[in-house]
């Protein structure tokens, strides 16, 4: 009896410590989120958020104003790259449309489908990279660029903008049109990003619906009119051809504006466009259905690939992104590269937070079993806990009305029940993102640890497990 009062006495040392550090540390970032829906609700109020609405209608394409390239990285993406470039050769069918699709020479099954894709098309056309896969996907963008560069000398003409695109997106008819007025007042432009709903993984592939929903509709709309550096998707993303040129010359080399060592090329990339002094924008606009223009896609529907592919966000992002970037004097810029960097801090701060309902659960057991809880609360930290707990209701209102807005109602009260998986998943991801950074502190070369996708629209029986329409408003 008396050893097992000891060690309860030790676990309300360690509950006392972990409600100190993560309401504390859960304090501060529920005062950094709030700072961002309050400048979000004064953009709004005051109009400077205004969403346009443009035409879908296929007669409504207006010629291009130049040539325009789409970069399509591609490894072991058979199963939904052909499906990629039958919608975006349909979606826009610009006469000024080059589509660039990068495969390796040790990856025969995409090479194939991509042949297929393009049917004959004669705006499209495949780039065979003369080293085996996978290398990176800078690297295979760089080998794509190289390509464009050859072409460009040879047939006497030059890119307007470049696109960059993953092998699973979903274009929108209206985004190329959109990108190209959009360049003439910006030198690099970011679409919106709306993940799929996959009725297979409510959970696991919802939970990004959630997260871009609230960061494309919110967080990068007030990183915009703060003028703070605008972190490139790498998805419905367009630089103009000389600031892509101008950025391979000042960060690189001549033939290499991608960096081949880094993970998340394409954020170090767009907030390069920032630190060269270059007009950023992020653009959102609606269709005139309603829908957003955006880049869909489907991401991934297990927790492996999901903690997988994040665990490469929080790497090249925070990590990599502190090491090559640095920071910065601006205070907007200052902010938002702290926001960006904050994901492995975040998953320790998450993880204590629920180590701290373990152990309370356990010491509530405890005394229900007769044991007396070796402390009570203070006022100090009662307060501190209603305020966090005020906090985390106005985030998942927060959270359920953003989501509502593209997906609707259903899926926004989904949206709150899933904000446990979200965590979990960050928790993860952070642990094995710091475990790799470590690795590479000791000479190992970071690899395109990729995710895999079998999930697209455009593939027979797609509709029973893909809800391609969304709310809209």
């Amino acid at each position: 009896m008396i050893s097992g009062y000891w060690a309860l006495e030790w676990l309300a040392v360690l509950e006392h410590e972990l409600l100190l550090f993560a309401g504390i540390f859960f304090l501060v970032g529920a005062a950094d989120e709030l700072a961002v829906d309050i400048a979000w609700l004064w953009l709004k109020l005051t109009g400077r958020a205004k969403t346009p609405i443009v035409e879908r209608k296929p007669g409504s394409i207006a010629p291009l104003a130049g040539p325009v390239v789409v970069f399509i990285p591609a490894w072991q993406e058979e199963e939904v790259i052909g499906g990629t470039l039958r919608h975006m050769l349909a979606a826009w069918p610009h006469r000024d449309l080059r589509i660039y699709v990068g495969c390796y020479r040790n990856d025969p099954q995409t090479v194939e489908a991509v042949i297929n894709g393009i049917g004959g098309d004669p705006r499209a056309r495949m780039v065979l990279h003369d080293r085996n896969g996978p290398s990176t996907k800078a690297d295979c963008l760089n080998r794509i660029y190289a390509a464009l560069a050859h072409d460009e000398a040879r047939h006497g003409f030059r890119a307007r903008m470049v696109l960059l695109h993953d092998a699973e997106d979903l274009v929108d008819p209206a985004a190329l049109s959109l990108l190209d007025r959009a360049m003439n007042d910006a030198e690099f432009v970011q679409l919106p990003v709306l993940p799929l709903v996959q009725r297979r993984s409510r959970w696991v592939s919802g939970h990004y619906c959630d997260e871009f929903a609230e960061a494309h509709g919110k967080a990068m709309v007030v990183r915009h009119h703060l003028a703070a550096g605008i972190p490139a998707a790498g998805v419905g993303c367009a630089f103009s051809r000389d600031l892509l040129e101008e950025l391979a010359v000042r960060y690189g080399s001549p033939a290499e504006p991608f960096s081949p060592e880094c993970l998340t090329e394409d954020y170090e990339l767009g907030l390069r466009v920032r630190v060269l002094g270059r007009r950023s924008k992020f653009l959102r606009a609606r269709g005139d259905d309603g829908r957003l223009v955006a880049t869909r896609a489907c991401f991934p529907h297990t927790l492996g690939a999901a903690v997988r592919q994040k665990t490469r966000w929080i790497y090249g992002i925070a990590f990599q992104g502190w090491d090559r970037l640095g920071w910065s004097a601006r205070l907007p810029e200052l902010w938002m590269r702290l926001r960006d960097r904050r994901g492995p801090f975040s998953a320790l701060v998450l993880g204590c937070g629920y180590l701290l309902l373990i152990v309370a659960g356990i010491l509530y057991v405890a005394e229900w079993a007769g044991y007396p809880r070796p402390w009570t609360l203070t006022p100090a930290l009662k307060t501190l806990l209603a305020i966090n707990l005020a906090f985390f209701a106005w985030r998942a209102a927060i959270r359920a009305i953003f989501t509502a807005r593209e997906y609707g109602w259903i899926e926004a009260c989904r949206a709150i029940l899933r904000i446990p998986v979200a965590n979990v998943i960050a928790i993860m991801a952070g642990r094995r993102a710091l475990f790799a950074y470590a690795r590479s502190l000791a000479g190992e070369l970071p690899a395109w640890d990729k995710t895999r996708h079998s999930a697209h629209p455009e593939l027979p029986g797609s509709e029973r497990e893909i809800q391609v329409g969304g709310a809209g408003r």
